[in-house]
């Protein structure tokens, strides 16, 4: 399963989320003035929310950093095709979603 290796259940609920294109379950999960950025840029997460959920999806999750906060593997992007992609979670004290870093991850070879 995609999300076995996840242990924060904030983190594995966004995942679910986004993989069966769940907006309501998705933005549940965020503060109400969460940040996303894009490759290091500030971007819009309702733009992002509904461009992206419904059509990209992550391939395979088999990295799992910062204490469960940061996930990486391959994802199929509508625009981008196929590339290696991390999302890098903030959560509040109440356990809300309050930013987002999404990037590409660089060919370490």
């Amino acid at each position: 399963m995609l999300t076995n290796l996840l242990i924060i259940p904030t983190i594995k609920a966004a995942v679910e989320a986004f993989q069966s294109a769940d907006r309501g379950a998705w933005k549940r999960l965020f503060t109400s003035k969460a940040d996303l950025y894009e490759d290091g840029s500030p971007s819009d997460l309702e733009r992002f929310t509904r461009e992206a959920l419904g059509h990209d999806y992550f391939l395979s999750i088999d990295r799992v950093a910062n204490n469960g906060l940061y996930i990486e593997g391959d994802f199929n992007s509508a625009k981008n095709g196929i590339s290696r992609i991390y999302f890098n979670f903030e959560l509040n004290d109440s356990g809300k979603i309050k930013r987002l870093d999404i990037g590409r991850v660089e060919n370490t070879d």
